[in-house]
């Protein structure tokens, strides 16, 4: 990818994007991946897909928050622009612009709603949420799956996320015995 020429308007866009998305952030900043995606990768061209999809994987596969992410969608950006201190640049904007916002809303909402935890409109916000949680989720595994590429005749692998799935919702077994036998799968070429 050739260097990629951002100016200071550029830099505060960055920041001011992710510091809007901070604003729903319902269920994690992954909830908002679609989003960045679309910012990063579609409109701005300031990452490519497998750098977003990078991103993503491997601040998930580190240990620490899944938050990462954001920082390395920075990074990988500053890295576009050409220089180390463009990188740690873009990585401070990105992190501290999905981190002020939400936190600062988080600790004034929750000071609120502890006191007026008995109300009716508390709890129905709360129990209303859960369905935006799950949608926002569901759109960030679509962008993953298909952002590559990665087209919906591969059913193997379609299959295996179902059956996955269906084993998370309806039994005990541990995430970690899943993510082995899906490496297993993936090792011997089998998906």
């Amino acid at each position: 990818m050739n260097p990629i020429v951002l100016h200071a308007s550029d830099w505060l866009a960055l920041f001011l994007h992710y510091a809007t998305l901070s604003l729903l952030c319902v269920g994690g900043a992954i909830t908002t991946a679609p989003d960045m995606h679309r910012f990063l990768v579609d409109e701005k061209a300031w990452l490519t897909d497998p750098q977003f999809s990078a991103s993503i994987a491997i601040a998930q596969a580190a240990p620490g928050p899944n938050v990462l992410f954001n920082a390395l969608m920075g990074w990988n950006v500053g890295l576009n622009a050409g220089s180390l201190w463009t990188a740690a640049l873009g990585m401070v904007l990105c992190m501290s612009g999905i981190m002020l916002p939400s936190s600062l809303l988080v600790y004034l909402t929750s000071q609120w709603s502890h006191r007026n935890r008995e109300l009716r409109a508390v709890r129905a916000f709360k129990q209303g949420m859960a369905p935006v949680v799950v949608a926002l989720l569901l759109s960030t595994g679509w962008i993953l799956a298909t952002g590559e590429g990665y087209a919906l005749s591969h059913w193997r692998s379609w299959a295996l996320t179902l059956v996955t799935a269906l084993i998370v919702w309806r039994t005990r077994v541990h995430l970690l015995w899943l993510l082995g036998a899906g490496a297993l799968l993936g090792w011997f070429g089998w998906i």
